[in-house]
């Protein structure tokens, strides 16, 4: 397993191969990811402990343990650990292109 650490928690890739990618995210509380889509990538989140909410095209989502949602490519999205005290972990598995990112915002610096 493959563990990155993000400014804004950590990113474990457990499978990559030519037809899917499955990481195990964790979003430190009161953190947020970049606002960003892809061009190919499709995501599917599967929220595991806390509060995940995804801002999906402007539209701000929350969701909770056992909760899924599927990012289509082109869709704007940012995940954040905005409730609670707890972080936000979830699954997210999606199509192989894993450098197909387009930062718009981004609170590290990394647009």
């Amino acid at each position: 397993m493959n563990v990155i650490e993000k400014p804004w928690g950590k990113e474990e890739i457990l499978e990559v191969n030519n037809k899917y990618v499955v990481k195990r995210l964790t979003m430190n509380h009161g953190c947020k990811c970049s606002l960003q889509y892809h061009n190919e990538k499709k995501e599917t989140i599967y929220v595991l402990e806390g509060v995940l909410s995804i801002t999906i095209d402007g539209i701000i989502h929350d969701y909770v343990e056992g909760m899924v949602v599927t990012i289509e490519p082109g869709q704007v999205h940012r995940m954040e650990a905005r409730y609670g005290v707890k972080n936000a972990v979830y699954l997210e598995c999606s199509t192989p292109q894993l450098d197909d990112v387009i930062r718009l915002e981004d609170d590290y610096n990394r647009v």
